[in-house]
């Protein structure tokens, strides 16, 4: 299958190049990057150097859709709404790593992201691409609407206690950090090594965009509406995400029950790994790789289940979603080109 890039000089575009480079079914033919036209990728990239030789050039719509089957957005959020539309009508797949069609509610996309939403015609036809939950609906899917990174952790941490009904749903608080690389490749005071080294600072309290995001999911699965308690943090790290997670338990249960209703939920996943009593994942163990990792405790004094959920946020929060997503919606095994184990120390 031939497959296009639009918007492969940030972080998660760089990192579709190098796995879709390896992926046995996919001939990647077209790198877009209009900030970087006519320059080869290995000059942009000097890690590519001997390894992928493409030539980046500018956006030219009807060209690019000839040649491709399937196109990965992995540009700035206000860019795919425009642009989008035109391959959907051409019938061309799109995995849009963007968060302009993740919202169903046109209202929260101009409150928490600003400005005008998508078309609602193809707004509507957007599948929320959390490969592991939404399976079946991406497999029919036409047009991904990838998650983003803060909501992977999250949802895959909490959906299966809440289906299960062992937690109250108007308890979630969710403590997120994450690597620098999540604020995307760009110039920025917040993320200058000066200001993030040796710190942790709490930014965006109450206002992050994930928020309705997460909540919107997590409305869909349990057909009620939640609202949750959402801070998120920056780690002197480049790459990574944890959410730790609190919620009141609705009864009582210990750890090693929650253990196995989680491994139970998540048995047929390939990239769920569910921790054993005692064993709590960290950032390092998933970094380089497409896992989430999930672990728990439960605080008997104050009823409270804590659940950590670990990620690579540029890999299962980005590009190893969007090509998990995109082996789904061929019909491929869903770890095709995705089975690297964790890169550790």
């Amino acid at each position: 299958m031939k497959a296009g890039i639009i918007g492969a000089t940030g972080y998660s575009g760089i990192e579709l190049v190098r796995l879709l480079h390896f992926h046995p079914n996919v001939d990647l033919v077209k790198i877009i990057s209009n900030s970087k036209n006519g320059e080869e990728i290995s000059e942009v990239f000097p890690h590519l150097s001997n390894i992928f030789q493409l030539e980046l050039s500018t956006l030219d719509i009807d060209e690019l859709a000839k040649g491709v089957d399937l196109i990965f957005l992995a540009v700035p959020s206000g860019i795919s709404k425009k642009i989008l539309p035109v391959f959907m009508e051409k019938e061309i797949k799109c995995v849009d790593l963007s968060g302009d069609f993740r919202l169903k509610n046109p209202e929260d996309y101009e409150k928490w992201y600003g400005g005008r939403t998508a078309d609602k015609h193809y707004l509507t036809q957007a599948t929320y691409g959390l490969s592991e939950i939404f399976k079946e609906d991406i497999r029919n899917a036409h047009y991904i609407a990838n998650p983003g990174c803060y909501p992977t952790a999250a949802l895959l941490g909490l959906i299966p206690a809440l289906k299960n009904g062992i937690i109250d749903k108007d308890s979630i608080i969710i403590d997120g950090k994450s690597g620098a690389s999540g604020a995307g490749r760009k110039a920025a005071t917040a993320t200058l090594f000066a200001e993030i080294n040796e710190n942790v600072k709490a930014y965006k309290l109450g206002k992050h965009q994930h928020i309705p995001e997460i909540e919107q999911i997590l409305g869909k699965v349990s057909s009620e509406i939640i609202n949750i308690t959402f801070t998120t943090h920056l780690l002197p790290i480049t790459r990574g995400i944890m959410c730790t997670m609190y919620t009141k338990l609705q009864g009582t249960t210990s750890e090693e029950k929650v253990i196995d209703l989680y491994k139970a939920f998540y048995e047929e996943t390939e990239f769920i790994r569910i921790r054993d009593a005692g064993r709590i994942p960290a950032i390092k163990e998933v970094s380089g790789s497409n896992y989430c990792d999930i672990g728990f405790a439960i605080d008997e004094r104050t009823g409270t289940l804590v659940i950590v959920s670990c990620i690579d946020n540029i890999l299962k929060g980005a590009a190893g979603q969007a090509i998990q997503n995109m082996n789904l919606m061929m019909g491929w095994d869903e770890s095709l080109g995705l089975t690297a184990a964790p890169s550790y120390p």
